[in-house]
Protein backbone atom coordinates (compact mmCIF):
# COMPACT_ATOMS: atom_id res chain seq x y z
CA UNK A 1 0.00 0.00 0.00
CA UNK A 2 2.37 2.63 1.33
CA UNK A 3 4.72 1.92 -2.17
CA UNK A 4 1.80 3.27 -4.03
CA UNK A 5 1.45 6.68 -1.88
CA UNK A 6 3.18 9.37 -2.78
CA UNK A 7 3.27 12.07 0.15
CA UNK A 8 1.76 14.98 -1.85
CA UNK A 9 -1.10 12.68 -2.31
CA UNK A 10 -1.21 12.47 2.08
CA UNK A 11 -0.43 15.95 2.61
CA UNK A 12 -2.71 17.32 0.42
CA UNK A 13 -5.48 15.32 2.00
CA UNK A 14 -4.54 16.47 5.55
CA UNK A 15 -4.54 19.84 4.59
CA UNK A 16 -8.17 19.69 4.67
CA UNK A 17 -7.89 19.29 8.74
CA UNK A 18 -5.93 22.04 9.01
CA UNK A 19 -8.95 24.05 7.26
CA UNK A 20 -11.35 23.42 9.40
CA UNK A 21 -9.01 24.23 12.14
CA UNK A 22 -8.51 27.85 11.01
CA UNK A 23 -12.40 28.00 9.88
CA UNK A 24 -11.98 28.29 6.39
CA UNK A 25 -13.70 26.52 3.72
CA UNK A 26 -12.82 23.70 2.72
CA UNK A 27 -10.10 23.45 0.00
CA UNK A 28 -8.08 26.90 1.37
CA UNK A 29 -4.99 25.31 1.40
CA UNK A 30 -5.19 23.49 -1.81
CA UNK A 31 -6.09 26.81 -3.50
CA UNK A 32 -3.55 28.87 -1.54
CA UNK A 33 -0.91 25.92 -2.91
CA UNK A 34 -2.12 26.35 -7.15
CA UNK A 35 -2.05 30.34 -6.33
CA UNK A 36 0.94 30.15 -4.75
CA UNK A 37 3.05 27.46 -7.05
CA UNK A 38 2.13 29.31 -10.11
CA UNK A 39 3.67 32.67 -8.33
CA UNK A 40 6.59 30.43 -7.87
CA UNK A 41 6.88 29.24 -11.69
CA UNK A 42 5.85 33.01 -12.91
CA UNK A 43 9.43 33.75 -10.96
CA UNK A 44 11.26 31.65 -12.31
CA UNK A 45 12.07 29.12 -9.46
CA UNK A 46 14.01 26.11 -10.13
CA UNK A 47 12.23 22.51 -8.98
CA UNK A 48 13.82 21.82 -5.95
CA UNK A 49 12.82 25.80 -4.70
CA UNK A 50 9.27 24.92 -6.27
CA UNK A 51 9.64 21.35 -4.15
CA UNK A 52 10.13 23.33 -0.73
CA UNK A 53 7.13 25.85 -1.93
CA UNK A 54 4.60 23.21 -2.71
CA UNK A 55 4.80 22.15 1.27
CA UNK A 56 5.47 25.08 2.62
CA UNK A 57 1.73 26.35 1.68
CA UNK A 58 0.27 23.03 2.48
CA UNK A 59 1.67 23.09 5.63
CA UNK A 60 1.23 26.70 6.64
CA UNK A 61 -1.17 26.29 8.99
CA UNK A 62 0.59 23.32 11.02
CA UNK A 63 1.01 24.86 13.88
CA UNK A 64 -2.73 26.62 14.74
CA UNK A 65 -4.44 24.04 16.48
CA UNK A 66 -1.58 25.13 18.93
CA UNK A 67 -2.97 28.23 20.08
CA UNK A 68 -7.08 27.66 19.89
CA UNK A 69 -7.70 27.32 23.22
CA UNK A 70 -5.47 30.47 23.94
CA UNK A 71 -7.48 32.55 21.61
CA UNK A 72 -10.65 31.53 23.24
CA UNK A 73 -9.30 32.51 26.56
CA UNK A 74 -7.72 35.64 26.13
CA UNK A 75 -10.72 36.93 23.82
CA UNK A 76 -13.59 35.12 25.14
CA UNK A 77 -14.60 33.93 21.90
CA UNK A 78 -14.96 31.22 19.69
CA UNK A 79 -11.61 30.46 18.00
CA UNK A 80 -12.52 29.30 14.66
CA UNK A 81 -14.92 32.28 13.83
CA UNK A 82 -11.83 34.77 15.21
CA UNK A 83 -9.23 32.84 12.80
CA UNK A 84 -11.63 32.82 9.43
CA UNK A 85 -12.66 36.72 10.14
CA UNK A 86 -8.79 37.75 11.32
CA UNK A 87 -8.00 36.56 7.89
CA UNK A 88 -9.67 39.26 6.42
CA UNK A 89 -8.55 41.86 8.52
CA UNK A 90 -6.04 44.55 6.67
CA UNK A 91 -3.39 47.10 8.43
CA UNK A 92 -5.60 49.62 8.58
CA UNK A 93 -6.69 50.98 12.09
CA UNK A 94 -10.66 50.77 11.20
CA UNK A 95 -10.69 47.65 10.32
CA UNK A 96 -8.68 46.19 13.28
CA UNK A 97 -11.16 47.99 15.52
CA UNK A 98 -14.12 46.45 14.16
CA UNK A 99 -12.15 42.96 14.45
CA UNK A 100 -11.76 43.53 17.93
CA UNK A 101 -15.26 44.59 18.69
CA UNK A 102 -17.25 41.68 16.54
CA UNK A 103 -14.82 39.32 18.07
CA UNK A 104 -14.00 40.08 21.30
CA UNK A 105 -16.04 39.31 24.35
CA UNK A 106 -18.71 37.43 22.47
CA UNK A 107 -18.84 34.32 24.77
CA UNK A 108 -18.58 36.32 28.02
CA UNK A 109 -21.52 36.99 30.41
CA UNK A 110 -23.00 40.04 29.59
CA UNK A 111 -22.42 43.07 28.36
CA UNK A 112 -20.24 44.33 31.33
CA UNK A 113 -17.94 41.55 30.86
CA UNK A 114 -17.99 41.85 27.33
CA UNK A 115 -17.01 45.58 27.40
CA UNK A 116 -13.87 44.43 30.28
CA UNK A 117 -12.66 41.74 27.50
CA UNK A 118 -12.73 44.26 24.68
CA UNK A 119 -10.71 46.73 26.81
CA UNK A 120 -8.05 44.26 27.66
CA UNK A 121 -7.63 43.45 24.21
CA UNK A 122 -6.74 47.13 23.58
CA UNK A 123 -5.02 47.33 26.34
CA UNK A 124 -2.67 44.43 25.36
CA UNK A 125 -3.47 43.30 22.08
CA UNK A 126 -0.20 43.54 20.84
CA UNK A 127 1.05 41.47 23.40
CA UNK A 128 -1.70 39.04 22.83
CA UNK A 129 -1.48 38.91 18.91
CA UNK A 130 2.40 38.11 19.43
CA UNK A 131 2.24 35.58 22.04
CA UNK A 132 -0.72 33.86 19.42
CA UNK A 133 1.72 34.10 16.66
CA UNK A 134 4.50 33.02 17.78
CA UNK A 135 3.07 30.31 19.61
CA UNK A 136 1.28 29.39 15.92
CA UNK A 137 4.84 29.60 14.02
CA UNK A 138 7.07 27.93 15.70
CA UNK A 139 4.77 24.94 16.37
CA UNK A 140 4.26 24.45 12.65
CA UNK A 141 7.70 24.64 12.03
CA UNK A 142 8.79 22.32 14.28
CA UNK A 143 5.74 19.73 13.81
CA UNK A 144 7.11 20.32 9.64
CA UNK A 145 10.89 19.50 11.23
CA UNK A 146 9.70 16.23 12.90
CA UNK A 147 7.75 15.41 9.61
CA UNK A 148 11.09 15.07 7.84
CA UNK A 149 10.63 18.31 5.89
CA UNK A 150 13.51 20.10 5.50
CA UNK A 151 14.71 23.75 6.78
CA UNK A 152 13.48 25.56 4.06
CA UNK A 153 9.54 24.19 4.17
CA UNK A 154 10.08 24.80 8.14
CA UNK A 155 11.53 28.52 8.08
CA UNK A 156 8.30 29.12 5.68
CA UNK A 157 5.81 28.26 7.80
CA UNK A 158 7.61 29.82 10.81
CA UNK A 159 7.64 33.40 8.75
CA UNK A 160 3.94 32.98 7.38
CA UNK A 161 3.22 36.28 9.27
CA UNK A 162 6.43 38.64 8.49
CA UNK A 163 5.41 41.40 6.42
CA UNK A 164 7.01 43.11 3.60
CA UNK A 165 7.40 46.49 5.52
CA UNK A 166 8.61 44.54 8.84
CA UNK A 167 5.37 45.24 10.50
CA UNK A 168 4.79 41.75 10.80
CA UNK A 169 5.47 39.14 13.44
CA UNK A 170 7.10 37.20 15.05
CA UNK A 171 9.89 38.49 14.60
CA UNK A 172 9.29 41.83 12.51
CA UNK A 173 11.71 40.92 9.79
CA UNK A 174 11.70 42.95 7.21
CA UNK A 175 11.82 42.88 2.99
CA UNK A 176 14.53 40.35 1.90
CA UNK A 177 14.82 38.57 5.39
CA UNK A 178 11.73 36.99 5.01
CA UNK A 179 12.11 33.95 3.69
CA UNK A 180 10.69 33.18 -0.11
CA UNK A 181 8.08 30.93 0.59
CA UNK A 182 6.56 33.10 3.85
CA UNK A 183 6.35 35.68 1.13
CA UNK A 184 4.24 33.65 -1.41
CA UNK A 185 2.16 31.59 0.99
CA UNK A 186 0.77 34.83 2.78
CA UNK A 187 0.77 36.24 -0.41
CA UNK A 188 -1.50 33.14 -1.54
CA UNK A 189 -3.29 33.09 1.47
CA UNK A 190 -5.01 36.09 1.00
CA UNK A 191 -5.51 36.03 -2.49
CA UNK A 192 -7.81 32.83 -1.43
CA UNK A 193 -9.66 34.26 1.46
CA UNK A 194 -10.75 37.32 -1.00
CA UNK A 195 -11.08 35.71 -3.76
CA UNK A 196 -13.71 32.72 -2.21
CA UNK A 197 -15.59 35.34 0.02
CA UNK A 198 -15.39 38.47 -2.46
CA UNK A 199 -14.31 37.19 -5.89
CA UNK A 200 -11.44 37.96 -8.30
CA UNK A 201 -11.42 41.32 -8.46
CA UNK A 202 -11.44 41.77 -4.66
CA UNK A 203 -8.36 39.45 -4.51
CA UNK A 204 -6.36 41.68 -7.17
CA UNK A 205 -7.19 44.60 -5.28
CA UNK A 206 -6.28 43.26 -1.69
CA UNK A 207 -2.82 42.56 -3.38
CA UNK A 208 -2.32 45.63 -5.02
CA UNK A 209 -3.69 47.55 -1.84
CA UNK A 210 -1.11 45.74 0.42
CA UNK A 211 1.84 45.84 -2.17
CA UNK A 212 4.67 46.98 -0.39
CA UNK A 213 3.45 46.87 2.74
CA UNK A 214 2.22 43.44 3.78
CA UNK A 215 3.50 41.66 0.49
CA UNK A 216 6.60 41.71 -1.73
CA UNK A 217 6.06 44.33 -4.64
CA UNK A 218 7.87 41.79 -7.35
CA UNK A 219 5.67 38.99 -6.32
CA UNK A 220 2.48 40.80 -6.55
CA UNK A 221 3.84 41.76 -10.00
CA UNK A 222 3.88 37.96 -11.00
CA UNK A 223 0.49 37.16 -9.37
CA UNK A 224 -1.15 40.41 -11.73
CA UNK A 225 0.74 38.01 -15.02
CA UNK A 226 -0.18 35.09 -13.58
CA UNK A 227 -4.01 36.62 -12.91
CA UNK A 228 -4.20 37.85 -16.04
CA UNK A 229 -5.06 34.10 -17.74
CA UNK A 230 -8.82 32.81 -17.35
CA UNK A 231 -7.50 29.56 -17.45
CA UNK A 232 -5.65 29.91 -14.16
CA UNK A 233 -9.01 31.42 -12.50
CA UNK A 234 -10.95 28.71 -14.44
CA UNK A 235 -9.07 25.98 -12.40
CA UNK A 236 -8.93 27.41 -9.23
CA UNK A 237 -12.58 27.63 -8.96
CA UNK A 238 -13.08 23.85 -10.62
CA UNK A 239 -14.30 21.24 -7.85
CA UNK A 240 -11.00 19.00 -9.20
CA UNK A 241 -8.31 21.50 -8.04
CA UNK A 242 -7.13 19.35 -5.94
CA UNK A 243 -6.08 16.98 -8.27
CA UNK A 244 -4.52 19.80 -10.55
CA UNK A 245 -2.79 20.70 -7.44
CA UNK A 246 -1.02 17.42 -7.24
CA UNK A 247 0.42 17.83 -10.75
CA UNK A 248 2.12 21.09 -9.88
CA UNK A 249 4.53 18.68 -7.30
CA UNK A 250 8.04 18.60 -9.13
CA UNK A 251 8.04 15.01 -10.57
CA UNK A 252 11.59 14.33 -10.20
CA UNK A 253 11.35 15.29 -6.56
CA UNK A 254 8.07 12.96 -5.71
CA UNK A 255 8.24 11.25 -2.58
CA UNK A 256 6.71 7.47 -2.09
CA UNK A 257 6.03 6.86 0.89
CA UNK A 258 7.31 3.94 2.99
CA UNK A 259 5.68 2.40 6.38
CA UNK A 260 7.76 4.11 8.17
CA UNK A 261 6.98 7.55 7.15
CA UNK A 262 3.26 6.68 7.13
CA UNK A 263 3.57 6.19 10.94
CA UNK A 264 5.98 9.64 11.51
CA UNK A 265 3.16 11.36 9.80
CA UNK A 266 0.16 10.02 11.88
CA UNK A 267 2.02 10.62 15.05
CA UNK A 268 2.76 14.35 13.41
CA UNK A 269 -1.18 14.86 12.94
CA UNK A 270 -1.81 13.38 16.21
CA UNK A 271 -0.05 16.63 18.12
CA UNK A 272 -1.72 18.84 15.56
CA UNK A 273 -4.87 17.51 17.33
CA UNK A 274 -3.74 17.28 20.69
CA UNK A 275 -2.68 20.61 20.17
CA UNK A 276 -5.77 22.00 19.93
CA UNK A 277 -6.40 21.91 23.49
CA UNK A 278 -4.79 21.10 27.13
CA UNK A 279 -7.16 19.04 28.15
CA UNK A 280 -6.53 16.63 25.07
CA UNK A 281 -2.47 16.63 25.17
CA UNK A 282 -1.13 13.60 24.44
CA UNK A 283 -4.27 11.71 24.18
CA UNK A 284 -3.93 10.48 20.06
CA UNK A 285 -0.52 9.30 21.22
CA UNK A 286 -2.21 7.36 24.36
CA UNK A 287 -5.16 6.22 21.97
CA UNK A 288 -2.53 4.78 19.52
CA UNK A 289 -0.39 2.87 22.21
CA UNK A 290 -3.22 1.32 23.81
CA UNK A 291 -5.15 0.47 21.13
CA UNK A 292 -2.14 -1.16 19.55
CA UNK A 293 -1.25 -3.53 22.90
CA UNK A 294 -5.19 -4.30 22.96
CA UNK A 295 -4.67 -5.18 19.12
CA UNK A 296 -1.19 -7.55 20.40
CA UNK A 297 -3.75 -9.20 23.09
CA UNK A 298 -6.08 -9.76 20.71
CA UNK A 299 -3.93 -11.04 18.06
CA UNK A 300 -4.07 -9.13 15.55
CA UNK A 301 -0.99 -9.45 13.52
CA UNK A 302 1.61 -6.84 13.30
CA UNK A 303 0.99 -5.60 10.37
CA UNK A 304 -3.12 -5.02 10.81
CA UNK A 305 -2.18 -3.99 14.71
CA UNK A 306 0.34 -1.01 12.78
CA UNK A 307 -2.48 0.11 10.13
CA UNK A 308 -4.91 -0.22 13.35
CA UNK A 309 -2.39 2.54 14.77
CA UNK A 310 -2.51 5.00 12.62
CA UNK A 311 -6.11 5.22 12.53
CA UNK A 312 -6.17 5.40 16.64
CA UNK A 313 -3.35 8.04 15.68
CA UNK A 314 -5.88 9.93 13.47
CA UNK A 315 -9.12 9.12 15.01
CA UNK A 316 -9.69 12.71 16.44
CA UNK A 317 -8.79 15.03 13.51
CA UNK A 318 -12.61 15.77 12.87
CA UNK A 319 -12.10 17.56 16.30
CA UNK A 320 -10.10 20.74 14.67
CA UNK A 321 -13.35 21.78 13.46
CA UNK A 322 -15.23 21.83 16.76
CA UNK A 323 -14.87 25.20 18.71
CA UNK A 324 -12.81 25.33 21.83
CA UNK A 325 -15.48 27.33 23.49
CA UNK A 326 -17.07 24.36 23.28
CA UNK A 327 -14.07 21.39 23.83
CA UNK A 328 -12.92 23.04 26.85
CA UNK A 329 -16.60 24.04 28.44
CA UNK A 330 -16.55 22.74 31.99
CA UNK A 331 -20.06 22.58 32.78
CA UNK A 332 -22.83 20.24 30.97
CA UNK A 333 -22.94 21.40 26.92
CA UNK A 334 -26.22 22.57 25.46
CA UNK A 335 -27.70 20.37 22.90
CA UNK A 336 -26.42 22.53 19.91
CA UNK A 337 -22.97 21.95 21.39
CA UNK A 338 -23.28 18.62 21.66
CA UNK A 339 -24.25 18.13 18.19
CA UNK A 340 -21.10 20.04 17.05
CA UNK A 341 -19.13 17.54 18.84
CA UNK A 342 -20.74 14.91 17.33
CA UNK A 343 -20.25 16.68 13.88
CA UNK A 344 -16.19 15.47 14.15
CA UNK A 345 -16.47 12.04 14.03
CA UNK A 346 -17.70 12.06 10.49
CA UNK A 347 -15.07 15.35 9.71
CA UNK A 348 -12.86 12.34 10.55
CA UNK A 349 -13.83 10.07 8.21
CA UNK A 350 -13.92 12.67 5.37
CA UNK A 351 -10.45 13.88 6.13
CA UNK A 352 -9.42 10.36 5.80
CA UNK A 353 -11.39 9.36 3.07
CA UNK A 354 -9.89 11.86 0.78
CA UNK A 355 -7.15 9.43 1.11
CA UNK A 356 -7.67 6.76 -1.58
CA UNK A 357 -5.66 4.17 0.17
CA UNK A 358 -7.40 5.49 3.61
CA UNK A 359 -11.09 4.22 2.83
CA UNK A 360 -11.47 1.56 5.03
CA UNK A 361 -9.30 3.11 7.95
CA UNK A 362 -11.14 5.98 7.49
CA UNK A 363 -14.71 4.29 7.97
CA UNK A 364 -12.76 2.42 11.13
CA UNK A 365 -11.79 5.56 12.84
CA UNK A 366 -14.68 7.74 11.84
CA UNK A 367 -16.89 5.19 13.87
CA UNK A 368 -15.24 4.95 17.36
CA UNK A 369 -18.18 6.60 18.82
CA UNK A 370 -20.58 3.93 17.59
CA UNK A 371 -21.90 1.60 20.23
CA UNK A 372 -22.56 -2.08 20.60
CA UNK A 373 -26.42 -1.39 21.51
CA UNK A 374 -26.66 0.92 18.48
CA UNK A 375 -26.85 4.10 20.58
CA UNK A 376 -23.77 5.52 19.08
CA UNK A 377 -23.02 8.04 16.51
CA UNK A 378 -22.54 9.01 13.81
CA UNK A 379 -24.56 6.37 12.12
CA UNK A 380 -25.73 4.39 15.02
CA UNK A 381 -24.41 1.13 14.34
CA UNK A 382 -24.40 -2.07 16.17
CA UNK A 383 -22.69 -5.34 16.80
CA UNK A 384 -21.13 -6.53 14.07
CA UNK A 385 -21.78 -4.07 11.95
CA UNK A 386 -18.73 -2.14 14.22
CA UNK A 387 -15.36 -3.47 12.88
CA UNK A 388 -13.05 -4.94 15.61
CA UNK A 389 -10.69 -2.83 14.34
CA UNK A 390 -13.23 0.39 15.73
CA UNK A 391 -14.31 -1.54 18.86
CA UNK A 392 -10.66 -1.99 19.91
CA UNK A 393 -9.83 2.43 19.50
CA UNK A 394 -13.50 3.19 21.25
CA UNK A 395 -11.90 0.99 24.31
CA UNK A 396 -8.67 2.64 24.00
CA UNK A 397 -10.29 6.10 23.50
CA UNK A 398 -12.96 5.85 26.63
CA UNK A 399 -10.17 4.79 29.12
CA UNK A 400 -8.07 7.74 28.32
CA UNK A 401 -10.98 10.29 27.66
CA UNK A 402 -11.89 8.79 31.49
CA UNK A 403 -8.22 8.60 33.27
CA UNK A 404 -7.22 11.83 31.92
CA UNK A 405 -8.19 15.09 33.05
CA UNK A 406 -10.94 16.98 31.47
CA UNK A 407 -12.50 19.74 31.87
CA UNK A 408 -15.69 18.21 32.98
CA UNK A 409 -14.10 16.40 35.76
CA UNK A 410 -10.60 15.32 36.67
CA UNK A 411 -8.43 12.65 36.00
CA UNK A 412 -9.17 9.35 37.72
CA UNK A 413 -7.00 6.63 38.44
CA UNK A 414 -6.77 3.50 36.23
CA UNK A 415 -8.69 0.78 38.57
CA UNK A 416 -11.74 3.00 39.23
CA UNK A 417 -11.82 4.04 35.41
CA UNK A 418 -12.11 0.09 34.53
CA UNK A 419 -14.76 0.27 37.39
CA UNK A 420 -16.88 3.02 35.50
CA UNK A 421 -16.20 0.87 32.08
CA UNK A 422 -17.38 -2.41 33.42
CA UNK A 423 -20.80 -0.62 33.56
CA UNK A 424 -21.13 0.18 30.24
CA UNK A 425 -19.89 -3.64 29.15
CA UNK A 426 -22.32 -4.65 25.76
CA UNK A 427 -23.82 -1.48 25.78
CA UNK A 428 -20.96 1.21 25.08
CA UNK A 429 -18.12 -1.12 25.06
CA UNK A 430 -17.11 -4.04 23.81
CA UNK A 431 -16.57 -6.75 26.28
CA UNK A 432 -13.59 -8.66 24.64
CA UNK A 433 -11.88 -5.76 23.84
CA UNK A 434 -12.37 -4.56 27.35
CA UNK A 435 -10.24 -7.55 28.90
CA UNK A 436 -7.89 -7.39 26.62
CA UNK A 437 -7.08 -3.64 27.88
CA UNK A 438 -7.66 -4.75 31.53
CA UNK A 439 -4.45 -7.13 30.83
CA UNK A 440 -2.33 -4.99 29.38
CA UNK A 441 -2.58 -2.31 31.70
CA UNK A 442 -2.25 -5.33 34.41
CA UNK A 443 1.17 -5.68 32.50
CA UNK A 444 2.57 -2.02 32.68
CA UNK A 445 1.29 -1.86 36.28
CA UNK A 446 -1.33 0.80 35.99
CA UNK A 447 -3.48 -1.67 38.02
CA UNK A 448 -1.14 -1.98 41.36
Amino acid sequence: MAATLKLSELISSLSYALDITEGQPEGHGIRSCWIGMHIGQCIGLPPQQLWDLYYAILLKDLGCSSNAARICELYQTDDRSFKQDFKQVGAGLPQLLGFVFKNTGTHSAGWTRRAVSILKVLRHGRAMADELINTRCHRGADIARQLRFNENVARGIQSLDEHWDGSGRPLGLRGDAIPLNSRIALLAQVIDVFHITHGRQAALDQALRRAGGWFDPELVAAFRRVGARTDFWRQLEADDVDQAVLKLEPAQWAVPLDEDYLDEIAEGFGQVVDSKSPFTAGHSQRVGHYADQIAAELELGLERRRWLKRGALLHDVGKLGVSNTILDKPGKLEADEWEAVKRHAGYTEAILGRIEHFAELAWVAGAHHERPDGGGYPRGLSGDAIALETRIITAADIFDAINAERPYHPATPAPQTLDIMRRHLGSAIDPACFAALEQVLRQEGALS
